[in-house]
């Protein structure tokens, strides 16, 4: 029935696939930043949290009985952590997202998105019962002709921490064009928790933004933080609002109960070893510095190509090298790219080897 839909998609370089790979490989293409995704010790403390409760899945919607205490205890210590008033646990990210973009914006407000903001953000745009409008990415100054020029009971700002397919910081200067009466500004942290700040908490904490009432960070649990799952931190009466009007909260299954406490266990010691991780990152940073003449915000590695092909044969010769990278081809991006995560895992003399190969290469 899609025969020709497929053909196309191959002919064009673009045809994707699951592939399940060999465990020996370097990985440079995940979002495990801090690679707590194979720290066998935090996983068995998560069971061991999990085990002191008679139920271990969530069974029905939040709203329901759904809502364990390991969600609860998690969003207690996030939202201290990060000194918002409340928070929320949510399946994922792109749950998240759909949750506030959809639920938010009533009738007479305006939603306000940069150009590149994640697709969830952008497909949750299509349910509003508003009017939607996007500003070139990044550019502050365009975002703040149209909030002076429109009229609008509120406006809702999506913007990224670190954006996912570039790598680039939001500009510090959204903070203040949206700190006015009625504008909400939504902050998706799922690139930069985990990677920025002295505390390692993201662009809030990069910047010493003392969240206030007009502000909402979310995030996943499922890159920095190693687990499944995503979170929402904003004043309680937004999460309260969100619990009543979010389609994607109130009808969906509670987040898995493990991931919740593995997600727990694993920002706990991101806390307590941030002076380590955050020494290990800045020499990550300046190792791509020195390589590529690239200043890295986070910790995502984009690397320009000719075409989609040329990124398919050097995710190829990457892996004949024992690396795994990423291929992002459009639609994804507008023009093919390489996409590596130099994870803090990764020794350094054997990461610095594989990217001095790879320049060769490009």
């Amino acid at each position: 029935m899609y025969e020709n839909e497929l053909k196309a998609i191959k002919k064009a370089n673009r045809y994707r696939k699951r592939e399940l790979f060999d465990d020996s490989l370097i990985d440079l293409a995940s979002n495990d930043y801090l690679g707590l995704s194979e720290d066998r010790e935090l996983f068995d403390s998560a069971v061991k949290r999990v085990k002191r409760y008679k139920t271990h899945a969530p069974k029905a919607s939040q709203l329901v009985n759904g809502y364990h205490p390991i969600h609860k205890e998690f969003e207690e210590y996030l939202s201290s952590l990060n000194s918002f008033s409340s928070g929320l646990v949510v399946g994922s990210g792109f749950l998240a997202n759909l949750s506030l973009i959809e639920a938010l914006p009533r009738k007479n407000d305006i939603l306000i998105l940069d150009e590149l903001y994640h697709a969830s953000g952008i497909l949750a745009s299509k349910l509003v019962d508003c009017e939607v409008l996007y500003f070139r990415h990044n550019d502050m100054n365009h975002l703040k002709e149209i909030l002076d020029s429109c009229d609008y009971h509120r406006a809702i700002v999506c913007v990224e921490g670190i954006y996912s397919m570039e790598g680039d910081i939001v500009d510090v200067r959204v903070f203040d064009i949206t700190n006015r009466d009625n504008v909400l500004l939504i902050v998706d942290e799922a690139h930069s928790s985990g990677v920025l700040g002295d505390n390692l908490l993201g662009v809030f904490d990069y910047y010493n933004i003392t969240p206030s009432k007009n502000h909402i960070k979310m995030g996943t649990l499922g890159k920095a933080y190693g687990s499944y799952g995503a979170f929402i931190l904003a004043d309680k009466e937004i999460i309260e609002f969100l619990q009543n009007r979010a389609k994607a909260i109130i009808y969906a299954t509670a987040p898995s109960v493990f991931d919740i406490a593995l997600a727990l266990e694993n920002v706990k010691k991101i806390n307590e070893k941030k002076v380590e991780i955050s020494l290990k990152i800045d020499r990550i940073r300046e190792l791509i510095k020195n390589i590529f003449d690239l200043k890295l915000d986070g910790l995502i590695l984009k690397l320009d190509v000719k075409d989609s092909s040329q990124a398919l044969v050097l995710k190829s010769y990457a892996r004949n090298r024992g690396f795994l990278i990423g291929a992002i081809r459009p639609p994804t991006v507008k023009k093919a790219i390489i996409r590596l995560i130099p994870r803090v895992n990764i020794d350094i003399d054997i990461l610095e080897n594989f990217l001095l190969e790879l320049k060769n290469e490009i």
